[in-house]
């Protein structure tokens, strides 16, 4: 027969922050991690021309933003409350392919950030599912497609 570790409880925030931690994931790190990735954001010639049009100079709050919503995600803080995909939805210049190269992006950030190996694939898997949630929401679905790109 084979043994199954059965968990008593469910793991508590404060149990899937720590186990972050333990890998140097802290709100120190997520700061560092938003500031160079939106730095290499703001140069890239694909992505770099989209965010300059909706951000301009004020960085700061969207910088913010995403520091609260990394938190939340990575340290399970709890701060972020936004809606992400009607903010994406709403901006018509996306295309699907932005969020893979989004992603990729966002992996040589970690890959030259990260204070341990295993930072990489755990903010990657997460990083994954949103990139693949919000092309769903955006592309996925006929009905959005059409009301998003009406033929003439």
């Amino acid at each position: 027969m084979t043994s199954i570790p059965i968990r008593s409880r469910p793991a508590s925030r404060d149990d899937l922050r720590a186990d972050a931690e333990a890998i140097g994931i802290t709100e120190a790190y997520i700061s560092i991690l938003v500031d160079s990735f939106y730095d290499r954001i703001r140069a890239d010639e694909i992505l770099g021309p989209i965010f300059e049009r909706r951000i301009g100079d004020d960085w700061d709050p969207h910088l913010a933003r995403m520091k609260a919503f990394w938190g939340s995600v990575a340290l399970y803080t709890g701060q972020y409350s936004g809606k992400p995909v009607p903010v994406h939805y709403a901006i018509s210049e996306i295309e699907a392919g932005h969020f893979d190269h989004w992603l990729m992006l966002f992996e040589k950030t970690l890959e030259e950030t990260a204070p341990t190996p295993g930072v990489v694939p755990y903010f990657m898997e997460r990083a994954g599912r949103i990139a693949e949630s919000l092309k769903l929401a955006i592309f996925g679905v006929p009905e959005l497609q059409r009301a998003r790109n009406p033929k003439p």
